[in-house]
């Protein structure tokens, strides 16, 4: 289910099952791991989900259905997309006044700024002179067309505000569905994993705040290329995620860090040449032509102060309670960008340090996941961005559902505080303060909470569901870094499976392409890697 990985070639004669008695898979090679088998909380619900699957099936192997994995995934994420448009029918039906936006959870920038930005008078407002469109350039690009799309639709002049978020929300949809189909393959053995991109609750509320999941989307297609081997085409897709949120920038960190384990520096400078190529080709032009516009958004980002629902913003508001001292502008910058790349200092001993080669989703989810906890603002989207790399670095359902539980909670909190002070609200309509700064922590436990599990992960590998999953997926046990494709080949036929595929299958991170069963050869990584006795 992978770009690496094919369904195994045929068993041979009289070979023996690649289950054992019990139904568990406990990480053998068959060509898709099952959450019913492999995930504990799914595992203990799956008599309501219809019993696990049989010991003699050979998930991912279907002939006569049309209900394929992907197919499956692909369905839900529509199912999920209508859902989304059903709880944002209050504001389609009645519009975006307050304070209705708020206590219905339907408020959207696409419908805020199509007006606020100037797109219903000129559609490429962003590009004219004096522009104050304060997003990177890429994302101008696809604001400037859905207004020309939405204004061309028969019914625009009707409700332009309408038109546009339907517009956009369509592309939104189809960029769900990348996300998903993309994750899906990127997860090795395990397709299902998308599923909670697929189902995300956070998604199915937030996906239509911003223009985010375009950014999300190319990083994904980026992550996937790596993991195929092709480091110049997946860095232009993370140049081009870039030039819609810089956010995406991020994995050339995680990819630094194997670079620098590995001493193999061609997938990270290829990468690097292919995302510098890609965000320069977007900006220059803008640069060039209009300097102004285009520096909005980075002007705009440097001198903003607390935002809603970041950490500093929480802070002032408590401060504002009991009197203490709060965060200005100038403060916020030296703090925000300080405590970020503190952690990133942090991230990066422990990924050349530690004893066991992190895995690529790993590394990126650490990275953006403190990105957003150091972040100036959190918006409500922002935690769009972590589900499709929680699902690749730490797939476990009861961590994921914690964590959206939390999020969702945020998600309404953040509503009911903007309430207070909208035109039309009442007191008694409201939440106070503290629940809104006890959500705000609670959302970010949660983020904290997964990212203890990946460094668990990092540290104990039999702990990752992932690297059980893969045939080399117990490497590290004897030493074997650099030959896993050899001991792949020999567990592949120790099961009975054509040992062949060993060199097609990725042997102990789906996602890591070049670095995928790169041995260490950093002189401080050496004698950690002496063989385990």
């Amino acid at each position: 289910m992978s770009l690496r990985t094919p369904a195994p070639g045929p068993r041979k004669a009289g070979a023996s099952s690649s289950t054992y008695p019990g139904g568990h898979d406990a990480g053998r090679p068959l060509p898709a791991s099952v959450p019913s088998r492999t995930d504990g909380l799914v595992r203990r619900m799956r008599e309501l989900l219809g019993g696990p699957a049989g010991r003699h099936t050979v998930p991912g192997r279907m002939t006569g259905t049309f209900f394929t994995p992907m197919r499956v995934l692909i369905l839900l994420t529509t199912l999920s997309a209508i859902v989304a448009v059903l709880l944002k029918s209050p504001c389609r039906l009645n519009g975006w006044g307050q304070p209705t936006v708020y206590y219905a959870g339907c408020y959207s920038d696409w419908s805020a700024l199509y007006g606020g930005r100037g797109f219903a008078e000129d559609p490429f407002a962003p590009f004219a002179a004096g522009a104050s469109f304060e997003y990177p350039v890429l994302m101008s690009v696809v604001a400037s067309i859905a207004a020309v799309v939405s204004q061309t639709l028969p019914f625009s002049d009707l409700n332009p505000s309408l038109a546009y978020w339907d517009v956009n929300f369509v592309f939104t949809a189809v960029l769900w569905i990348v996300t998903v189909v993309v994750t899906a393959k990127s997860a090795g053995r395990r397709p299902w994993d998308a599923l909670m991109v697929a189902v995300a609750p956070g998604i199915i509320l937030a996906g239509s705040v911003n223009w985010d999941l375009w950014a999300v989307a190319l990083l994904a297609v980026g992550m996937w290329l790596f993991g195929g081997r092709r480091p110049l085409l997946a860095g232009i897709f993370f140049g081009l995620g870039a030039a819609m949120k810089l956010y995406p920038l991020l994995i050339l960190g995680a990819l630094l860090i194997l670079a620098v384990r590995s001493q193999k520096w061609a997938p990270f400078l290829w990468a690097a040449l292919g995302t510098v190529t890609a965000w320069l080709a977007v900006n220059l032009p803008m640069m060039i032509g209009n300097l102004q516009a285009w520096s909005v958004f980075f002007t705009f980002s440097g001198e903003r102060g607390p935002g809603l629902s970041s950490i500093w913003h929480a802070w002032d508001v408590t401060m504002g309670k009991i009197g203490g001292p709060t965060i200005n502008a100038e403060q916020l910058s030296l703090l925000a960008y300080g405590a970020f790349f503190a952690c990133c200092c942090a991230i990066f001993a422990l990924g050349v340090r530690c004893r066991y080669r992190p895995r690529v989703a790993h590394l990126v989810f650490l990275i953006v996941a403190a990105f957003v906890l150091c972040n100036k603002v959190y918006s409500p989207q922002f935690v769009i961005w972590l589900i499709p790399l929680a699902a690749l670095a730490a797939p476990r359902w009861r961590d994921f559902l914690i964590w959206q539980f939390l999020e969702v909670l945020h998600f309404w909190a953040i509503w009911m505080y903007l309430a207070k002070g909208a035109s039309g609200s009442e007191v008694q309509h409201s939440m106070d303060d503290t629940f809104y700064v006890l959500a705000i922590l609670g959302h970010m436990a949660a983020t904290v909470y997964l990212m203890f599990r990946v460094v668990e992960q990092m540290l104990n590998p039999w702990e990752d569901p992932v690297r059980a999953s893969l045939p080399g997926g117990r490497i590290w046990r004897t030493g074997n870094a650099g030959q896993g494709h050899v001991a792949a080949a020999a567990r592949l036929e120790s099961l009975g499976f054509d040992p062949s595929e060993a060199r097609r299958l990725p042997v102990d991170d789906p996602l890591g392409g070049l670095y995928d069963d790169a041995p260490d050869r950093a002189p401080w990584l050496l004698q950690a890697h002496a063989p385990v006795r």
